[in-house]
C-alpha cells in the first residue's frame, strides 16, 4: 500500500530559544542572536525593510560575502571572536564562524530537531525495557542532530564524509555529556555506506539524510544533489526496518522544492504505507508579529 502523500504543505516554524534568536531582517540581510554575540549574515529573501536599521550596526560581527557560493569573510567589531559553546535543550555544541557565512550548525533545524525529539521519546516509551530505537543521521555534519536522537533515548550512527567534521561533532558528545551514550562515529561517503548497509541487511528504526547541493567524499566521491539523491533515498528506504519510526528528508537547493522531495520520498516508500509529509523550514522574528524566512525544504515519511 503506498503511503498516504498530504495534500498541502506545511511550514515548520523555528523561533528563539535561550542560545539564539532571529532579532530582525530586511534589505538582504538578517539580524540574529547567538548567546552573547549579535550577528548579521546575507539573506537575500529578504527584500522587505528592516524593523531597526541601527541595530544592524551595532552587530558584534558581519559576514561579507565574496561570491555565490555562500564564500566570504567576517568582520568583528571587537576583534576576533573565537569558539564559544551553545546550547539546544540538552545538546550543547561549540559554535564558530566559518568561512561560509553560517556558524557550525542551522538554527531553522530545530523545528526538525523537535521533531525528532517526540518521535524518538515515543519510541522509547513504546518499547519499554526493548532495545534502544536505532537512527541513521547521514551528512551528519557537526553532530547537533545526532546528539538530540541520543538525548532522547536512541543508538546513532553518525555519518559525514568530512573527517574534521565527525571530529567536531564527537567534540560537541563530550561538551554534551554524551561521550559514553550509543553512537557511532564514521567517516565515510554516505552512498557507500548506505550501500554496504543494504548488502549487509542492516535495519533502522529512522534515517536523517540532510544532504548539500555538492560535495565532495574522503576519497574524492562527487556529490550532486539533483543526479544522485533518489538512488539514495531508495537505498535510505530499505534499511528501514518492519516497524520502523520514519525517514527524513531535508535539503538546501534553489531550485528545488518540498513537493518534489515528497515525490521522491514517495517513489522509494511505495510499499511502506504511512505518511508523508512535506514543505518548508523557516525562522521567525522574536517577537509577537515576527516575520519568517523560509530557508530549506523538507520531506518525511513516517509510520502514522
Amino acid at each position: 500500500m503506498p503511503p498516504v502523500l498530504s495534500p498541502t504543505p506545511e511550514t515548520l516554524v523555528t523561533r528563539g530559544w535561550p542560545d539564539y534568536a532571529l532579532l530582525d531582517s530586511g534589505d538582504g540581510r538578517k539580524l540574529e542572536r547567538y548567546g552573547r554575540f549579535t550577528v548579521v549574515r546575507p539573506e537575500p529573501q529578504c527584500f522587505w525593510s528592516p524593523r531597526d536599521p541601527e541595530a544592524f550596526t551595532r552587530a558584534d560581527a558581519v559576514f561579507d560575502p565574496q561570491d555565490e557560493d555562500d564564500d566570504g569573510r567576517w568582520r568583528f567589531a571587537g576583534g576576533p571572536i573565537e569558539n564559544f559553546p551553545l546550547a539546544w535543550r540538552d545538546v550543547r555544541f561549540t559554535s564558530r564562524f566559518t568561512p561560509f557565512r553560517h556558524l557550525a550548525f542551522f538554527p531553522e533545524q530545530a523545528a526538525n530537531w523537535d521533531w525528532l525529539d517526540g518521535r524518538i521519546r515515543a519510541l522509547v516509551k513504546e518499547r519499554r525495557d526493548g532495545p534502544r530505537p536505532r537512527i541513521l543521521n547521514l551528512f551528519g555534519y557537526t553532530g547537533v542532530a545526532s546528539l538530540a536522537c541520543a538525548a532522547a533515548g536512541a543508538e546513532v550512527t553518525h555519518v559525514d564524509a568530512s573527517k574534521k567534521s565527525v571530529a567536531w561533532a564527537r567534540e560537541n558528545a563530550e561538551l554534551s555529556g554524551m561521550a559514553d551514550r550509543p553512537i557511532r562515529w564514521i567517516v565515510e561517503d554516505a552512498r557507500k555506506y548506505v550501500a554496504r548497509e543494504v548488502r549487509r541487511g542492516s535495519k533502522y528504526d529512522g534515517i536523517i539524510l540532510d544532504p548539500p547541493k555538492y560535495g565532495r567524499g574522503p576519497t574524492g566521491e562527487v556529490w550532486r544533489l539533483f543526479e544522485d539523491l533518489p538512488g539514495l533515498v531508495t537505498d535510505c528506504a530499505a534499511l528501514l526496518g518492519d516497524d520502523a519510526s520514519f525517514l527524513l528528508l531535508n535539503a538546501y537547493a534553489a531550485r528545488i522544492s518540498g513537493l518534489s522531495l515528497a515525490h521522491v520520498m514517495a517513489e522509494a516508500t511505495a510499499t511502506r504505507g504511512g505518511r508523508i509529509d512535506w514543505g518548508e523550514l523557516a525562522l521567525a522574528e522574536d517577537g509577537k508579529d515576527g516575520r519568517a524566512i523560509g530557508l530549506s525544504f523538507f520531506s518525511r515519511w513516517s509510520d502514522r
